[in-house]
């Protein structure tokens, strides 16, 4: 009688382990064998991180095994078990891998193809031409949309993480509350003491410190040192943890009426503004987005404020990015120009009020949007359009991990109504969800392809800006990622009309498009993909933002938010209209009080922190593709990220700044916190 060896992994995160009954199923083309008890006497099976084997034995050959059947039954109470994949040794000693790498809950089934990854053009029997739209049929039915505020990207139709279904929850969700979290962060940093103290202000600049000095890195340091300085305050547009929107001025706005005058003695190079706007050394930074939209109103004790500065910024002889001018409003007929030659508070203040607006841009447009909802978008396009044994899926799952599950948290504890965001931010209490509704209007599909995104701003010569080095390292991330990209599309489709033919990644941009981001004309996502290289740029996007993206925005705030006079949170003053008002007293009144310092404090640090055991950028333990090319084109993209990795720590131990957010090693897969 014929014997089929079946080797079971399971999972090594808390609770993978089950002591349910499981049964086995093996369709070959030839026959079924009969649903066999995997079950050692005196043995605990399917304990977590166990290889457990078994022999199935069959009244005769059943061909090629094209899929194996799996199921889960109660034994005394349910018990979830997470099943990493399946391994079957045939009669003749061939193997056969089944990546599962999903739970089993209740009394459910999975059925797993081999792990070769298949388009849907390439089956060709009913039997998984069939299992192919079962599954996908399945995961509509589990992946729905839902908009979770008028004007946002799409989202999962789940209020709470425990509804989510339970592949794409955490391991753990105790290690991802934002409340446990912030208040960990904060007793870390010891500033229990002054959580609650709002209203109450600080004494003065250096009382700052109370709340600074229990964690200190060289970032950090630098900055409470320095961010009074011109240099730091321009360097933070180029290698800060917001570097997406400084942009190079071929004119001034007629709405910031910067002369000559004003600014001559800032110039270095006895031009005249418009000279050196035509010599490419100027640039601006324009925080239009917040104009119109409400501060935050949740505590009637405390007014705060909000304003919509536009900054102009100078590259002196040194190459140093200078502020030359800040208007602290849209309209000039309101809002004076700061300058240098103003008053040491005038100007100081006038330099706050950006880095505040700026803090408010990055959180929620740089950082929320543009990583967090869109990577979201991308995973439950994937969920519902793509199956498992898609190339295109086994490609992107390592990189939408968590990402569902982060926002999904977010969504009930951090950004909704009463969520920590009001606590201590001045786009609380509803001014975030008009900000993502206002930034929604503009945000198009090239403006993720980060080549373009450069470009668009003019910001793509080295020559002209040597110290960008989110740039650089950006470029030098992108093209890894696509090469690697390149590499894998390359197997599965060898032309064009592959592309074409591919009616499941045909859907999968088309949902991204019509349903994720609401069909929204001015988006320009695809809506299909008639090339190879339209396809690999898709899945460049989807990788990149999910990963180095995100990083680039994500990691770095502690570094250069935990001093609070640097990102002010929120501000109690309005933004001052006239010149020589200004002194100290204004200063520590307009900056945050001392709970929402320590609030804010918590924040920047819980979300800087990495997951326990993170995957990095080219770290896939789970082993969705089994074909030997698409592992040498993984080790190659290793290869490559290793030895970028290596020229930024060489570049950065003669920097007393280092930049390292785009450093590969430092770059998780997925947006995951």
């Amino acid at each position: 009688m014929p014997s089929y060896t079946v080797t079971i992994a399971t999972g090594n995160q808390w609770f993978a382990g089950t002591d349910d009954y499981v049964y086995i199923t093996l369709v070959g083309t030839e026959g079924c064998s009969e649903r066999t008890l995997l079950d050692k006497p005196l043995y605990n099976d399917f304990e977590r991180g166990a290889v457990d084997s078994y022999d199935v034995k069959v009244g005769e050959n059943l061909g090629d095994i094209m899929l194996v059947k799996i199921e889960k039954k109660k034994y005394w109470m349910l018990d979830d078990w997470y099943c990493r994949y399946v391994t079957v040794k045939t009669p003749c000693g061939d193997y056969v891998e089944f990546p599962c790498f999903r739970w089993l809950v209740d009394d459910k089934e999975v059925i797993l193809r081999d792990g070769r990854a298949f388009l849907p053009q390439d089956d060709k029997t009913s039997l998984v031409k069939q299992h192919r739209q079962k599954e996908l049929d399945q995961r509509r039915k589990t992946y729905r949309w839902k908009e979770w505020q008028p004007g946002f990207p799409m989202s999962i139709d789940a209020n709470r993480h425990r509804d989510l279904p339970r592949d794409i929850q955490f391991d753990s969700e105790k290690g991802v509350d934002f409340i446990l979290n912030y208040s960990k962060a904060i007793e870390n940093l010891c500033v229990n003491s002054f959580m609650n103290m709002f209203q109450s202000s600080w004494s003065d600049l250096a009382d700052f410190e109370k709340i600074f000095v229990r964690i200190k890195n060289t970032i950090s340091e630098y900055v409470m040192q320095h961010w009074k300085e011109d240099f730091m305050f321009g360097y933070q547009f180029l290698n800060g943890c917001n570097p997406v929107l400084i942009s190079k001025c071929t004119k001034l706005p007629d709405k910031f009426p910067v002369t000559d005058e004003m600014v001559s003695v800032s110039l270095e190079r006895d031009l005249t503004l418009e000279q050196e706007i035509k010599a490419g050394n100027i640039y601006i930074v324009d925080y239009e987005m917040l104009e119109g939209i409400n501060a935050n109103s949740t505590d009637p004790n405390t007014q705060q404020y909000l304003a919509a500065p536009i900054c102009l910024l100078y590259k002196n002889v040194r190459n140093k990015i200078l502020p030359i001018a800040i208007q602290l409003g849209q309209n000039p007929d309101e809002n004076p120009v700061f300058l240098p030659t103003d008053s040491q508070y005038d100007w100081m203040l006038a330099k706050i009020w950006v880095r505040s607006a700026d803090f408010q841009h990055h959180q929620t447009i740089s950082h929320l949007l543009r990583t967090h909802l869109i990577t979201e978008v991308f995973g439950i396009a994937m969920y519902r359009q793509l199956p498992a044994v898609h190339p295109a899926f086994k490609l992107l799952i390592p990189h939408i991990r968590f990402t569902i599950a982060i926002n999904t948290k977010a969504r009930e504890q951090l950004i909704c109504e009463s969520g920590i965001f009001d606590k201590a931010n001045a786009t609380g209490g509803g001014g975030h969800v008009q900000l993502v509704q206002k930034a929604m209007k503009t945000l198009t599909y090239r403006s993720f392809c980060f080549p373009d995104m450069i470009k668009s701003r003019g910001m793509e010569s080295t020559e002209d800006l040597p110290t960008y080095f989110y740039r650089d390292d950006g470029y030098k991330v992108w093209e890894a990622t696509k090469s690697f990209v390149s590499d894998v599309v390359g197997i599965y489709y060898t032309s064009d009309e592959r592309v074409q033919g591919d009616e499941e990644i045909q859907a999968f941009v088309k949902d991204v498009c019509s349903f994720g981001m609401q069909d929204f004309d001015h988006c320009e996502f695809p809506k299909s993909l008639k090339t190879r290289d339209e396809l690999i740029e898709y899945l460049t996007v989807v990788i990149f933002t999910a990963s180095a993206q995100h990083a680039a925005v994500n990691f770095g705030q502690y570094d250069w938010c935990s001093w609070i006079p640097n990102a002010p949170s929120t501000m109690r003053k309005p933004p001052p209209k006239e010149k020589g008002q200004a002194d100290i007293k204004t200063i520590i009144d307009s900056l945050p009080d001392r709970g929402r310092s320590s609030w804010h404090l918590g924040a920047v640090w819980a979300l800087s922190q990495y997951q326990e055991n993170e995957l990095y950028l080219g770290m896939y333990p789970d082993e969705h593709f089994i074909e030997s090319p698409v592992k040498g084109a993984m080790e190659r993209f290793r290869k490559q990220l290793a030895e970028i990795s290596s020229l930024i720590k060489r570049r950065n131990e003669e920097k007393k700044l280092p930049y390292y957010n785009m450093s590969p090693d430092k770059i998780p897969n997925s947006v995951a916190v």
